[in-house]
């Protein structure tokens, strides 16, 4: 008989607790979503000697601003970080610059700007 009596008074206690959780929407994921896309200038290198050159293509709506990054073989021979170029929607930008010696590493940074 004491059964009963308490599983009449929490019948309605379960009920609203299962309501609850039934209605209640899936806890939302700590995992960050996918990062939004970012629309970066195409750009390739060539490296001739001691000189390196990199050409960028825009192909996206926005404005991308790179850099010529050229890392150096000898000790002595200082590394080389070009100015900021713009490329415009549709842009094509021409980056050049050279080491004494050898290369070891060229690589391109990007650096989109937002929409005006």
């Amino acid at each position: 008989m004491r059964m009963i009596r308490w599983t009449r008074r929490s019948a309605p206690v379960l009920a609203a607790v299962t309501l609850l959780l039934w209605a209640t929407p899936e806890a939302v994921s700590l995992e960050p979503g996918p990062e939004p896309r970012r629309y970066e200038a195409d750009c390739r290198t060539e490296i001739d000697g001691s000189r390196v050159t990199a050409h960028c293509h825009n192909p996206y709506p926005g404005t991308d601003r790179v850099r010529l990054h050229i890392e150096c073989e000898r000790w002595w021979d200082i590394d080389v970080d070009s100015a900021p170029a713009e490329v415009y929607p549709a842009g094509y930008v021409t980056l050049t610059d050279r080491c004494w010696k050898e290369i070891r590493a060229v690589w391109v940074t990007h650096q989109p700007l937002p929409s005006s």
